[in-house]
């Protein structure tokens, strides 16, 4: 039996080398003497299992669990996809697929939030990043491996599940119940501020994120009754995505000049992305908001431009993945997610394990404005005299009003805006004082 088997092994490692010939052209794996005695010791396990387990467990399902389990003891992102798990990947990154709308990863034997996504069950159920989940529903998650913990999180559309969480500040585990739905995710959202500051959330980096924004600045531009005076570009609670979409992002704010390299070990993996010279916001005033569900493809985005010295971040530190993922399919219906290079931004820092520092530290809170209602005004007396300008206000304050909901809910936003105003007006200032500094030039005769 161990003969046999020892051979089957030697192939399927073979086969690997040439899946992976094909998928990274350059790529070469040098020649190596198998470890046979390790292999003696997994043939004899094998057998043992096979033999005397209290139930029967047929070949394949065996090598299945070993592959899962030597993917999952290299790091929490390189898993093995079996079909189904193939055909969710490729539905996630175009933006539908069906569960709880959640982004999750493992630490120390529990399934640990990265983000939960926008408009999903999960956020609408008060999931929160960092929230670890030790139970799905009777079922405890210690053991599980994290594909098996995300399947039995998948399930029909309108069915329950129970999340017991374990949650920082909390005494006691929390049971959050999530109806499961099919999750279509926009992954780009925009709204004019004040009316003439542009906000863009982008929730996930799927394939068009790119385009969808640079659609979004234009939408923006033409709502504004006046050229726009910045962007708040909103990255919290984004898990990631497509590496070429947060390429793109950046590209729209960035003229010239590297955005983000990876390194691996093989030739391939070294990569290097540049701008280009299609810039459609090259100077606009910029603020990204970052957070602790912030992670991979957001950290790319917030890193160039931080590094460009092109936006102002803020928010608190962010998730810290900065490895890359390369998928690798193996016979048409399942592939190989392997961890391939780490990516480094502009200046050459790494974010694995780090994250992204933000410029200017802001944690989410509430503010309460205090009542100005104790003030008599002008309007308050009898008989004042109207603002012959004041028919117009009413759109403006309309707009106002409009905004000031939207930050009294959300306090890191108002911070942002707060910030964009300030940088509006202190470059208007700097203008005008180059410009009453400079001396006219002396008339001359023809």
């Amino acid at each position: 039996m161990l003969r046999p088997l020892l051979f089957t092994l030697f192939a399927v490692l073979t086969c690997s080398v040439s899946a992976q010939e094909i998928i990274e052209g350059e790529a070469k794996v040098a020649p190596s003497r198998l470890p046979l005695e390790e292999l003696r010791a997994f043939a004899e396990i094998f057998e043992r299992i096979r033999t005397s387990y209290v139930e029967t467990v047929d070949d394949k399902t065996l090598l299945e669990n070993a592959i899962h389990g030597m993917l999952g003891g290299l790091d929490p992102h390189s898993s093995y996809l079996g079909e189904e798990d193939f055909e969710d990947l490729r539905a996630n990154t175009s933006g539908k697929f069906g569960g709880l709308g959640i982004e999750v990863g493992m630490e120390d034997g529990f399934i640990k939030v990265v983000s939960p996504i926008d408009d999903t069950p999960a956020q609408q159920a008060g999931v929160l990043a960092g929230d670890i989940i030790v139970k799905l529903d009777d079922t405890p998650v210690k053991g599980l491996g994290l594909n098996e913990a995300v399947e039995k999180m998948r399930g029909e559309p309108g069915s329950e599940i129970v999340l017991t969480i374990l949650r920082e500040g909390e005494n006691q585990p929390l049971e959050i119940t999530l109806k499961r739905a099919e999750i279509k995710i926009t992954s780009v959202k925009h709204k004019l501020l004040d009316d003439q500051y542009g906000y863009i959330r982008i929730t996930q980096f799927q394939e068009n994120t790119g385009a969808d924004v640079n659609q979004a600045l234009q939408i923006l531009t033409e709502k504004s009754d006046q050229p726009l005076s910045g962007i708040i570009l909103d990255l919290r609670n984004n898990p990631g995505g497509v590496l070429d979409a947060a390429v793109a992002v950046s590209d729209l704010f960035i003229e010239n000049g590297l955005i983000v390299y990876t390194k691996g070990r093989i030739a391939n993996a070294d990569i290097r992305y540049e701008a280009t010279i299609d810039t459609p916001a090259p100077e606009m005033p910029l603020v990204v908001l970052v957070n602790g569900g912030s992670a991979s493809a957001s950290e790319i985005v917030a890193g160039a431009l931080q590094d460009h010295k092109r936006a102002v971040i803020m928010g608190t530190q962010s998730f810290g993945k900065g490895s890359v993922q390369t998928v690798l399919p193996l016979n048409g219906d399942h592939a190989l997610k392997l961890t391939t290079a780490r990516y480094y931004t502009p200046n050459g820092r790494s974010i694995q394990a780090q994250g992204i520092t933000p410029d200017i530290e802001v944690h989410q809170g509430k503010f309460t404005p205090e009542n100005e209602s104790r003030y008599y005004k002008e309007a308050d007396l009898s008989g004042h005299l109207e603002n012959p300008e004041g028919e117009g206000q009413g759109k403006a304050n309309k707009a106002d009003n409009e905004t000031a909901q939207l930050t009294a809910k959300d306090y890191q936003l108002q911070q942002a805006l707060i910030m964009l105003k300030g940088m509006r007006l202190l470059s208007v200032k700097t203008a005008q004082d180059i410009s009453d500094e400079t001396p006219a030039l002396p008339a001359t005769d023809q």
